[in-house]
C-alpha cells in the first residue's frame, strides 16, 4: 500500500553501505545501520525492510557503478541512481559523514527533491568503456611524446632544418636512428621511445574493435547513420552512441541541447531577461565532442572524399537532414562572425543546433527500428 512506502537512502562505498529508511509521510527518518557492499548483506537488508513493491532506493551515481541498481532490479525493487551534482545542500552544512549523507538522501528522495540519471544498459556500458579506455590511451600517448620532446629539449637535440614538423613519418624515422655516447641516456632514450610504441599499438587495437561495432555491433545502425553528418567519424559517432545509449528518451531536440549543457543560463526577474553562458550541466563528454565536430562547419557546405563514402546506402531522409545541417551551421557561423562573436562562441552555437540534428537523424533511425519490429 501506499501508506507503507519506504524511501531508502543508501551511501555507497567500495567496502560498505551505510542504509537509512524515511517512511511515508513527514516522520523523521531512521538511521538503519552499516552493511558489507555485498549482494547478500543487501538481500538481507531488503527482506527486512519489507516487501519489495513498498520499497524506493536510491543512491548516489559513483565509481562503484550500476551493479547495486540492476541487483535490486532483480529483486523487483524500484531504484534510482542520482546525480552528485544536482543533490540539494545547505548553506553552511560542513558536516559529512556515510551517516549523514544516508539520512539525507532518503529524506530528500521522500520529498521528490533528488534527479536521477539516464542507467545505461549493460551493452551500453560495455561499448562506452570500450571508447573510454581509446580515450584515455590517447591521452597517454600525447603524455608519452610531451615526455619524449622534453627529454631532448634538455638535451638540446633538435631535427634537422629539413624536418618541418614533429610526429611525420620524417621525424619518426628521425628518432629511430637517434643514439647517445652514454648507455644510460641510451636506455632511457629507448625506454621512451618503446613506451610511445607501446601506446600506438594499443590504441589500433582500440579503434579496431570500434570499428567493428560500427560495422556489426548492435548499435552499428545508428552508428553508421550519425555519420552522414561531417564532422562526425566512426570515432566520434560511436562516442555519441555509447555516451546517450537511447536517445528516445529525449522527446524533443531541446532536451538534447539542454542534457549537453549547451543551452545559455538565464537570470531573469519581471520584465527583465538577461541569458549568460552556456550552462554547462549534464554530459560534459558529448558537450566536448560536439563542440569538436561543430568546427568542420567554418567550410562552404560540399559532399566529398569520406563524407560521401559514409553516405552511401543511408536513406535519402537522413542524407537530407546532413545537408541541411550543412547548409544552415555554416551560414551561422558566418552570421554570428560578422556580428563581432569570437569563434569559440560561434561554434559553441553551431554545436548547439548540431545537437538538433544529431537528434533528429537519431530519430530516424529508432523509428525505422521500430518499423521493422511491428512488420517482424
Amino acid at each position: 500500500m501506499k501508506d507503507n512506502t519506504k524511501y531508502v537512502g543508501l551511501d555507497v562505498s567500495k567496502e560498505k553501505i551505510a542504509v537509512a529508511v524515511a517512511d511515508e509521510g513527514r516522520a523523521e527518518p531512521r538511521y538503519y545501520g552499516m552493511i558489507p557492499n555485498s549482494p547478500a548483506a543487501i538481500r538481507t537488508v531488503m527482506k527486512k525492510l519489507g516487501n519489495p513493491d513498498n520499497l524506493k532506493v536510491c543512491y548516489e551515481a559513483g565509481p562503484t557503478g550500476y551493479g547495486i541498481y540492476r541487483y535490486l532490479f532483480s529483486l523487483g525493487i524500484d531504484c534510482e541512481v542520482i546525480a552528485p551534482g544536482l543533490i540539494p545542500k545547505r548553506p553552511g552544512d560542513r558536516v559529512k559523514t556515510d551517516r549523514r549523507d544516508a539520512l539525507r538522501l532518503a529524506t530528500l528522495y521522500r520529498a521528490g527533491e533528488l534527479t536521477p540519471i539516464h542507467v545505461p544498459t549493460e551493452e551500453d556500458e560495455i561499448l562506452r568503456d570500450l571508447v573510454r579506455a581509446r580515450e584515455d590511451t590517447k591521452e597517454d600517448l600525447l603524455r608519452a611524446k610531451q615526455r619524449l620532446t622534453k627529454f631532448l629539449l634538455r638535451r638540446d637535440i633538435n631535427p634537422p632544418n629539413t624536418i618541418k614538423k614533429k610526429w611525420t613519418y620524417a621525424y619518426r624515422e628521425w628518432l629511430d636512428k637517434l643514439s647517445f655516447e652514454s648507455s644510460t641516456l641510451n636506455i632511457v632514450f629507448q625506454e621512451y621511445l618503446q613506451q610511445l610504441v607501446e601506446l600506438e599499438q594499443r590504441m589500433q587495437r582500440f579503434e579496431k574493435e570500434i570499428q567493428k561495432q560500427a560495422e556489426e555491433g548492435f548499435h552499428a545502425p545508428m552508428i553508421q547513420a550519425l555519420q552522414v553528418l561531417r564532422g562526425i567519424s566512426v570515432l566520434s559517432a560511436t562516442a555519441l552512441v555509447a555516451e546517450i545509449g537511447s536517445f528516445r528518451r529525449f522527446k524533443k531536440a531541446g532536451q538534447f541541447m539542454a542534457y549537453n549543457g549547451l543551452v545559455p543560463s538565464e537570470e531573469s526577474s519581471g520584465e527583465i531577461r538577461k541569458q549568460g553562458k552556456i550552462t554547462k550541466t549534464g554530459n560534459k563528454h558529448v558537450r566536448w565532442l560536439l563542440i569538436e565536430s561543430a568546427w568542420s562547419y567554418r567550410y562552404k557546405p560540399v559532399v566529398k572524399g569520406n563524407l560521401k563514402k559514409r553516405q552511401e546506402g543511408q536513406p535519402a531522409s537522413i542524407t537530407a537532414i546532413s545537408w541541411k545541417a550543412q547548409q544552415r551551421l555554416h551560414n551561422k557561423f558566418n552570421r554570428l562572425i560578422g556580428r563581432g562573436k569570437a569563434p569559440g562562441k560561434a561554434i559553441t552555437a553551431v554545436a548547439r543546433e548540431l545537437a538538433g540534428f544529431i537528434w533528429a537523424i537519431a530519430n530516424e533511425v529508432e523509428l525505422a527500428r521500430d518499423k521493422e519490429k511491428n512488420a517482424a
